[in-house]
């Protein structure tokens, strides 16, 4: 009867874990939800206030090393890209990058996707040898995908 018990108790745990962490994915989708949303609408200081949110739960219910965590940062650096704020988008665009490159491997799409948004960065820094060097290799990757 004890062991029924302990089983009844472990799966009952697992089943409340399982809800919690459907809550918060379903919280942080919401958000990200909303980000595109205001992001498409121009109003990309409001969708930075729920941009940081999302990207705060991400941090705090999954790992920082998360994809949900680089997609937040991702569209974060965007917010400030759109907004000509290149110095606050440069260090989320990187570590998106980076999260995505340790995730997924150096020749995923989605890296691919991360080098084209640091290489227009860069270009709209004046650094156009840098962004060359990596739209050749988002190039490659995506050549290699096809």
């Amino acid at each position: 009867m004890e062991k029924t018990k302990r089983g009844l108790v472990v799966l009952l745990l697992i089943y409340y874990t399982s809800i919690s962490a459907h809550a918060q994915g379903s919280e942080w989708e919401t958000l990200n939800d909303d980000v595109m949303s205001l992001y498409k609408q121009g109003r990309y200081e409001q969708a930075v206030v729920v941009g940081k949110k999302a990207l705060q739960v991400a941090e705090q219910t999954l790992s920082p090393d998360h994809l949900n965590v680089a997609t937040s940062l991702n569209r974060l650096a965007a917010l400030y890209y759109a907004q000509g704020q290149y110095a606050l988008a440069e260090p989320l665009y990187k570590r998106s990058l980076a999260i995505r490159e340790k995730a997924l491997g150096p020749d995923h799409t989605d890296v691919a996707g991360s080098l084209e948004n640091m290489a227009a960065l860069y270009r709209a820094t004046d650094r156009a040898k840098k962004a060359d060097a990596l739209d050749q290799r988002a190039e490659r990757i995506r050549a290699i995908k096809r």
